[in-house]
């Protein structure tokens, strides 16, 4: 559980994003590279204050199986590994033309998402209402940022490539 909640600290999602977006770029998708960038900063910068607006303490009925500081309410991990895997998952989705690809990108985001979220109530560091706001923070963003997508392609002529 300690491996699987690493996949949503701020090293391995900063590292996740660089790299699509480093992708994106030598693919010349400019516009999808921006919006990745774009989508996934703001929405971060955003699930951080929301733990000071809330200031919800963690849970301290069983030992911490990791080490945690600060706030808990909502899933810092949670919140950023949805905002991060499904915007990307979304993104990816609107210029990749084989559906099979989008359905496996879509299906490998929600699984990470879920077992990242999982592993912070198993870990004693979060309760279950703080990974259920986090994922439907973070869901409700990336459905959001798939939209503002989509609209921005619809206007410049449609074109699933940019």
């Amino acid at each position: 559980m300690v491996d699987i909640t690493a996949l949503g600290s701020g090293t391995i999602l900063t590292c996740v994003v660089l790299a699509v977006v480093g992708l994106f770029l030598v693919q010349r998708l400019w516009l999808t590279a921006a919006l990745v960038l774009v989508a996934t900063l703001g929405g971060s910068i955003i699930a951080g204050q929301a733990k000071y607006w809330v200031g919800r303490p963690r849970p301290e009925l069983v030992d911490h199986l990791v080490q945690v500081t600060g706030l808990s309410f909502p899933s810092g991990h949670a919140t950023n590994s949805a905002i991060i895997y499904l915007t990307l998952a979304g993104l990816v989705a609107q210029v990749t033309p084989h559906r099979v690809v989008r359905r496996y990108v879509l299906l490998l985001a929600v699984v990470l998402v879920g077992a990242i979220g999982v592993s912070r109530v198993y870990l004693g560091v979060h309760w279950p209402s703080d990974v259920l706001a986090g994922w439907s923070a973070g869901t409700g963003w990336a459905a959001l940022w798939w939209w503002i997508a989509a609209t921005v392609r619809g206007r410049l002529g449609g074109t699933a490539r940019r």
